[in-house]
């Protein structure tokens, strides 16, 4: 019995040491189930009876503890550019087509590919919609239903189009005539 206790005891510390070399919650439940197996070892308990009770633990810790955990040691996760997409409002501009394949969005300053989450639906220029995930290297996006009753032709006429400093120059020498 001496023996596996020794042997478990190698088992715990490859599962600790695991979890340390890879800082991403991977092996720290097996270490509980060999932590159990050993007081199982000391208490004289059948081989079969300490290889059950590691499994079994090492489970129930899987299981149980998991989704906790990776919820606390995640949460100051920052998403990366892709994974930050999902989400956003994107304004369309270049026509979302399926069909044809073609689609471009801007969403935060950054040009996008981009297809319906509808596959009959073409989006038109203009439009806002919304990222509603990423396949590839394409935004899956829907028309954002807030603004699916602004006219995006109305839009047009509200943004003064840029203008070069001599043009400006000449309005305003324009104006000063007048």
């Amino acid at each position: 019995m001496n023996e596996m206790i020794i042997v478990w005891l190698v088992v715990l510390i490859v599962a600790i040491g695991v979890e340390v070399y890879s800082l991403g919650i991977t092996s720290i439940w097996f270490a509980g189930g060999a932590l159990v197996s050993i007081l199982a070892a000391i208490l004289h308990a059948p081989i079969f009876l300490q290889v059950i009770l590691f499994f079994v633990v090492s489970m129930v810790l899987l299981i149980f503890t998991r989704p906790v955990a990776v919820r606390y040691f995640n949460k100051d996760r920052v998403k990366t550019n892709v994974e930050s997409m999902v989400g956003r409002q994107a304004v369309v501009t270049g026509e979302i087509d399926n069909l044809h394949g073609i689609g471009r969005v801007t969403v935060g300053g950054q040009e996008w590919s981009a297809r319906s989450l509808d596959e009959g639906q073409r989006i038109p220029v203009g439009s806002v919609v919304n990222v509603v995930s990423i396949s590839g290297v394409k935004l899956v996006v829907k028309v954002d239903e807030q603004m699916k009753r602004v006219d995006p032709e109305s839009l047009k006429n509200q943004v003064p189009e840029p203008m070069s400093v001599s043009q400006m120059e000449e309005m305003e020498s324009n104006a000063d005539r007048q």
